[in-house]
Protein backbone atom coordinates (compact mmCIF):
# COMPACT_ATOMS: atom_id res chain seq x y z
CA UNK A 1 0.00 0.00 0.00
CA UNK A 2 1.43 3.35 -1.05
CA UNK A 3 0.60 6.58 0.76
CA UNK A 4 2.41 9.87 1.23
CA UNK A 5 3.81 8.46 4.48
CA UNK A 6 5.24 5.28 2.94
CA UNK A 7 6.81 7.37 0.19
CA UNK A 8 8.24 9.96 2.60
CA UNK A 9 9.82 7.42 4.95
CA UNK A 10 10.69 4.69 2.45
CA UNK A 11 8.64 2.01 4.22
CA UNK A 12 6.43 -0.77 2.87
CA UNK A 13 3.34 -0.31 5.05
CA UNK A 14 1.85 2.93 6.49
CA UNK A 15 2.27 1.75 10.08
CA UNK A 16 4.48 3.54 12.63
CA UNK A 17 5.48 2.35 16.09
CA UNK A 18 5.39 5.41 18.31
CA UNK A 19 8.12 6.24 20.80
CA UNK A 20 7.33 4.68 24.19
CA UNK A 21 9.28 5.04 27.42
CA UNK A 22 11.13 1.82 28.32
CA UNK A 23 9.58 0.06 25.29
CA UNK A 24 11.24 1.73 22.30
CA UNK A 25 14.56 -0.10 22.45
CA UNK A 26 16.48 -1.37 19.42
CA UNK A 27 14.72 -4.77 19.57
CA UNK A 28 11.29 -3.17 19.24
CA UNK A 29 12.24 -0.71 16.51
CA UNK A 30 14.07 -3.34 14.45
CA UNK A 31 11.20 -5.83 14.67
CA UNK A 32 8.68 -3.28 13.40
CA UNK A 33 10.97 -2.03 10.63
CA UNK A 34 11.81 -5.57 9.51
CA UNK A 35 8.06 -6.27 9.28
CA UNK A 36 7.63 -3.36 6.85
CA UNK A 37 6.56 -0.60 9.25
CA UNK A 38 8.58 2.19 10.83
CA UNK A 39 10.19 1.32 14.16
CA UNK A 40 11.13 4.06 16.60
CA UNK A 41 13.82 4.14 19.32
CA UNK A 42 12.81 6.26 22.34
CA UNK A 43 15.61 8.77 22.85
CA UNK A 44 14.88 9.82 26.43
CA UNK A 45 14.77 6.21 27.64
CA UNK A 46 18.47 6.12 26.71
CA UNK A 47 18.97 9.50 28.38
CA UNK A 48 22.53 10.31 27.29
CA UNK A 49 24.02 10.85 23.82
CA UNK A 50 26.44 7.94 24.26
CA UNK A 51 23.73 5.48 25.27
CA UNK A 52 21.56 6.63 22.38
CA UNK A 53 24.49 6.23 19.97
CA UNK A 54 24.96 2.67 21.22
CA UNK A 55 21.25 1.91 20.80
CA UNK A 56 21.20 3.28 17.24
CA UNK A 57 24.22 1.10 16.43
CA UNK A 58 22.47 -1.95 17.94
CA UNK A 59 19.38 -1.26 15.84
CA UNK A 60 21.49 -1.00 12.69
CA UNK A 61 22.89 -4.45 13.49
CA UNK A 62 19.33 -5.82 13.59
CA UNK A 63 17.78 -4.17 10.53
CA UNK A 64 18.80 -2.58 7.23
CA UNK A 65 15.36 -0.94 6.92
CA UNK A 66 14.52 2.67 7.85
CA UNK A 67 13.92 3.37 11.53
CA UNK A 68 13.54 6.56 13.54
CA UNK A 69 14.25 8.08 16.93
CA UNK A 70 11.69 9.73 19.21
CA UNK A 71 12.81 12.92 20.92
CA UNK A 72 10.36 14.31 23.47
CA UNK A 73 10.92 17.87 24.64
CA UNK A 74 9.82 18.13 28.24
CA UNK A 75 9.46 21.17 30.49
CA UNK A 76 11.90 20.05 33.18
CA UNK A 77 14.39 21.53 35.64
CA UNK A 78 17.12 19.01 34.85
CA UNK A 79 16.81 18.92 31.07
CA UNK A 80 18.51 16.11 29.13
CA UNK A 81 21.42 17.00 26.85
CA UNK A 82 19.14 17.83 23.92
CA UNK A 83 21.90 19.32 21.72
CA UNK A 84 23.96 16.17 22.31
CA UNK A 85 21.01 13.88 21.53
CA UNK A 86 20.25 15.80 18.30
CA UNK A 87 23.90 15.56 17.28
CA UNK A 88 23.92 11.82 18.04
CA UNK A 89 20.85 11.21 15.87
CA UNK A 90 22.40 13.08 12.93
CA UNK A 91 25.84 11.50 13.33
CA UNK A 92 24.19 8.07 13.64
CA UNK A 93 22.74 8.48 10.16
CA UNK A 94 19.12 8.30 11.34
CA UNK A 95 16.91 9.99 8.74
CA UNK A 96 13.56 10.05 10.58
CA UNK A 97 12.77 11.72 13.91
CA UNK A 98 9.49 11.69 15.81
CA UNK A 99 9.32 14.78 18.02
CA UNK A 100 6.84 15.23 20.85
CA UNK A 101 6.11 17.51 23.77
CA UNK A 102 7.20 21.13 23.42
CA UNK A 103 7.63 22.94 20.10
CA UNK A 104 10.65 21.46 18.25
CA UNK A 105 11.41 24.67 16.30
CA UNK A 106 14.89 25.08 17.85
CA UNK A 107 16.14 21.73 16.54
CA UNK A 108 14.47 21.72 13.13
CA UNK A 109 17.25 23.61 11.30
CA UNK A 110 19.81 20.99 12.37
CA UNK A 111 17.60 18.12 11.20
CA UNK A 112 16.73 19.91 7.95
CA UNK A 113 20.40 20.52 7.14
CA UNK A 114 21.10 16.82 7.70
CA UNK A 115 18.20 15.66 5.51
CA UNK A 116 16.26 14.25 8.46
CA UNK A 117 12.46 14.02 8.11
CA UNK A 118 10.54 15.18 11.20
CA UNK A 119 7.09 13.94 12.24
CA UNK A 120 5.68 15.80 15.26
CA UNK A 121 3.07 14.38 17.64
CA UNK A 122 0.09 16.72 18.09
CA UNK A 123 -3.14 16.47 20.07
CA UNK A 124 -5.05 19.23 18.28
CA UNK A 125 -5.56 20.78 14.86
CA UNK A 126 -4.02 24.08 16.01
CA UNK A 127 -0.84 22.36 17.17
CA UNK A 128 -0.73 20.40 13.90
CA UNK A 129 -0.97 23.63 11.92
CA UNK A 130 1.80 25.13 14.03
CA UNK A 131 4.00 22.08 13.33
CA UNK A 132 3.30 22.52 9.62
CA UNK A 133 4.12 26.24 9.76
CA UNK A 134 7.52 25.73 11.42
CA UNK A 135 8.56 23.16 8.82
CA UNK A 136 7.73 19.70 10.16
CA UNK A 137 7.42 17.18 7.33
CA UNK A 138 4.44 15.31 8.82
CA UNK A 139 2.41 15.09 12.00
CA UNK A 140 1.02 12.30 14.14
CA UNK A 141 -2.46 13.36 15.24
CA UNK A 142 -3.26 11.93 18.69
CA UNK A 143 -6.90 11.53 19.59
CA UNK A 144 -8.32 11.52 23.12
CA UNK A 145 -8.26 7.69 23.09
CA UNK A 146 -4.47 7.52 23.06
CA UNK A 147 -2.24 6.24 25.83
CA UNK A 148 0.14 8.78 27.35
CA UNK A 149 -0.64 12.47 26.96
CA UNK A 150 -3.90 13.19 25.04
CA UNK A 151 -3.80 16.95 25.59
CA UNK A 152 -6.57 18.90 27.27
CA UNK A 153 -9.19 19.22 24.50
CA UNK A 154 -10.71 15.71 24.79
CA UNK A 155 -11.46 15.40 21.05
CA UNK A 156 -11.68 11.77 19.83
CA UNK A 157 -10.35 10.69 16.47
CA UNK A 158 -13.74 10.48 14.72
CA UNK A 159 -13.74 14.29 14.88
CA UNK A 160 -10.05 15.14 15.14
CA UNK A 161 -8.86 13.26 12.04
CA UNK A 162 -11.35 14.74 9.53
CA UNK A 163 -10.69 18.18 11.04
CA UNK A 164 -6.95 17.67 10.53
CA UNK A 165 -7.58 16.52 6.96
CA UNK A 166 -9.60 19.69 6.30
CA UNK A 167 -6.79 21.96 7.49
CA UNK A 168 -3.43 20.31 6.85
CA UNK A 169 -1.39 20.19 3.68
CA UNK A 170 1.41 17.97 5.02
CA UNK A 171 0.74 14.23 5.51
CA UNK A 172 -0.44 12.97 8.89
CA UNK A 173 -0.95 9.65 10.61
CA UNK A 174 -3.72 8.72 13.04
CA UNK A 175 -2.68 7.88 16.59
CA UNK A 176 -4.81 6.69 19.50
CA UNK A 177 -7.19 3.73 19.28
CA UNK A 178 -5.25 2.11 16.43
CA UNK A 179 -4.97 -1.69 16.57
CA UNK A 180 -5.95 -3.52 13.40
CA UNK A 181 -6.97 -3.40 9.75
CA UNK A 182 -10.22 -1.66 10.65
CA UNK A 183 -8.25 1.10 12.36
CA UNK A 184 -6.04 1.59 9.32
CA UNK A 185 -8.91 1.73 6.82
CA UNK A 186 -10.87 4.12 9.06
CA UNK A 187 -7.81 6.36 9.42
CA UNK A 188 -7.32 6.42 5.65
CA UNK A 189 -11.04 7.13 5.11
CA UNK A 190 -10.79 10.14 7.41
CA UNK A 191 -7.86 11.61 5.52
CA UNK A 192 -4.78 10.19 7.25
CA UNK A 193 -1.91 8.62 5.32
CA UNK A 194 -1.27 5.88 7.86
CA UNK A 195 -1.44 5.09 11.54
CA UNK A 196 0.76 5.16 14.61
CA UNK A 197 0.39 2.36 17.19
CA UNK A 198 1.80 2.36 20.71
CA UNK A 199 -0.10 0.09 23.09
CA UNK A 200 -0.74 -2.52 20.38
CA UNK A 201 3.02 -2.91 19.81
CA UNK A 202 3.68 -3.46 23.53
CA UNK A 203 1.63 -6.66 23.28
CA UNK A 204 3.97 -8.33 20.77
CA UNK A 205 6.53 -11.09 21.15
CA UNK A 206 9.49 -8.80 20.46
CA UNK A 207 8.46 -5.95 22.78
CA UNK A 208 11.30 -5.81 25.35
CA UNK A 209 9.01 -5.57 28.38
CA UNK A 210 8.06 -7.98 31.16
CA UNK A 211 5.46 -10.61 30.29
CA UNK A 212 3.23 -9.21 33.07
CA UNK A 213 2.87 -5.97 31.09
CA UNK A 214 1.77 -7.79 27.95
CA UNK A 215 -0.70 -9.95 29.87
CA UNK A 216 -2.14 -6.87 31.61
CA UNK A 217 -2.91 -5.31 28.21
CA UNK A 218 -4.49 -8.53 26.89
CA UNK A 219 -6.61 -8.87 30.05
CA UNK A 220 -7.77 -5.23 30.04
CA UNK A 221 -10.95 -3.88 28.48
CA UNK A 222 -11.58 -0.44 27.04
CA UNK A 223 -12.81 0.57 30.52
CA UNK A 224 -9.50 -0.05 32.29
CA UNK A 225 -7.63 3.20 31.65
CA UNK A 226 -7.74 6.32 33.81
CA UNK A 227 -6.81 9.98 33.27
CA UNK A 228 -4.31 11.24 35.83
CA UNK A 229 -2.60 14.60 36.43
CA UNK A 230 -5.55 16.46 34.88
CA UNK A 231 -5.51 19.12 37.65
CA UNK A 232 -1.88 19.84 36.70
CA UNK A 233 -2.84 20.23 33.02
CA UNK A 234 -0.46 17.37 32.25
CA UNK A 235 -3.16 14.77 31.61
CA UNK A 236 -1.94 11.23 31.02
CA UNK A 237 -3.98 8.14 30.13
CA UNK A 238 -2.71 5.18 32.11
CA UNK A 239 -3.65 1.60 32.92
CA UNK A 240 -5.56 1.40 36.18
CA UNK A 241 -3.93 -0.32 39.17
CA UNK A 242 -3.75 0.22 42.92
CA UNK A 243 -1.13 2.98 42.61
CA UNK A 244 -3.27 4.84 40.05
CA UNK A 245 -6.38 4.58 42.23
CA UNK A 246 -4.33 5.96 45.15
CA UNK A 247 -3.10 8.79 42.89
CA UNK A 248 -6.68 9.69 41.91
CA UNK A 249 -7.66 9.69 45.57
CA UNK A 250 -4.85 12.16 46.35
CA UNK A 251 -5.96 14.35 43.42
CA UNK A 252 -9.52 14.38 44.73
CA UNK A 253 -8.45 15.22 48.28
CA UNK A 254 -6.01 17.98 47.30
CA UNK A 255 -8.24 19.54 44.65
CA UNK A 256 -6.89 22.85 43.38
CA UNK A 257 -4.02 22.65 45.88
CA UNK A 258 -2.49 19.61 44.15
CA UNK A 259 1.23 19.80 43.39
CA UNK A 260 3.38 17.36 41.45
CA UNK A 261 5.24 16.53 44.68
CA UNK A 262 2.00 15.09 46.13
CA UNK A 263 1.93 12.30 43.53
CA UNK A 264 5.63 11.86 42.86
CA UNK A 265 5.65 8.40 44.44
CA UNK A 266 3.08 7.14 41.91
CA UNK A 267 4.56 8.70 38.75
CA UNK A 268 8.30 9.39 39.07
CA UNK A 269 10.85 6.75 38.13
CA UNK A 270 8.36 3.87 38.07
CA UNK A 271 8.87 2.70 34.48
CA UNK A 272 11.89 0.40 35.08
CA UNK A 273 10.01 -1.39 37.87
CA UNK A 274 6.93 -1.87 35.71
CA UNK A 275 8.33 -2.48 32.23
CA UNK A 276 11.49 -4.35 33.20
CA UNK A 277 10.61 -6.05 36.48
CA UNK A 278 6.88 -6.54 35.94
CA UNK A 279 5.71 -4.86 39.17
CA UNK A 280 2.28 -4.00 37.84
CA UNK A 281 1.20 -1.92 40.86
CA UNK A 282 4.43 0.10 41.12
CA UNK A 283 2.89 3.23 39.61
CA UNK A 284 1.20 4.85 36.62
CA UNK A 285 2.13 3.68 33.12
CA UNK A 286 0.78 4.86 29.78
CA UNK A 287 -1.81 2.69 28.09
CA UNK A 288 -4.49 3.47 25.52
CA UNK A 289 -8.19 2.60 25.46
CA UNK A 290 -7.21 0.36 22.55
CA UNK A 291 -6.31 -2.31 25.15
CA UNK A 292 -9.95 -3.33 24.73
CA UNK A 293 -9.18 -4.44 21.16
CA UNK A 294 -6.05 -6.43 22.04
CA UNK A 295 -6.43 -10.12 22.88
CA UNK A 296 -3.23 -11.79 21.69
CA UNK A 297 0.56 -11.41 21.60
CA UNK A 298 1.74 -11.97 18.01
CA UNK A 299 5.14 -11.24 16.50
CA UNK A 300 5.45 -7.82 14.85
CA UNK A 301 5.57 -9.55 11.47
CA UNK A 302 2.36 -11.48 12.19
CA UNK A 303 0.64 -8.34 13.48
CA UNK A 304 1.54 -6.12 10.54
CA UNK A 305 0.80 -8.83 7.97
CA UNK A 306 -2.59 -9.38 9.59
CA UNK A 307 -3.37 -5.65 9.63
CA UNK A 308 -2.55 -5.26 5.95
CA UNK A 309 -4.50 -8.39 5.02
CA UNK A 310 -7.54 -7.18 6.99
CA UNK A 311 -7.28 -3.73 5.43
CA UNK A 312 -7.15 -5.22 1.93
CA UNK A 313 -10.16 -7.42 2.65
CA UNK A 314 -12.18 -4.45 3.98
CA UNK A 315 -11.30 -2.19 1.05
CA UNK A 316 -11.68 -4.69 -1.79
CA UNK A 317 -14.61 -6.73 -0.51
CA UNK A 318 -16.65 -5.16 2.27
CA UNK A 319 -16.55 -1.55 1.10
CA UNK A 320 -16.80 -2.35 -2.61
CA UNK A 321 -20.00 -4.34 -1.89
CA UNK A 322 -21.67 -1.08 -0.83
CA UNK A 323 -21.37 0.53 -4.25
CA UNK A 324 -24.38 2.61 -5.15
CA UNK A 325 -26.70 0.72 -7.45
Amino acid sequence: MKTRITEMFGIQHPIIQGGMHYVGFAEMAAAVSNAGGLGIITGLTQGTPQKLADEIARCKDMTNKPFGVNLTFLPTVNAPDYPGLVRTIIEGGVKIVETAGNNPAQVLPYFKDAGVKVIHKCTSVRHSLKAQSIGCDAVSVDGFECGGHPGEDDIPNMILLPRAADELEIPFVASGGMADGRSLVAALAMGADGMNMGTRFIATKEAPVHENVKQAIVAASELDTRLVMRPLRNTERVMTNSAVEELLKIEEEKGAELKFEDIIEQVAGVYPRIMTEGEMDAGAWSCGMVAGLIDDIPTCQELIDRIMSEADEIITRRLSSFQAG
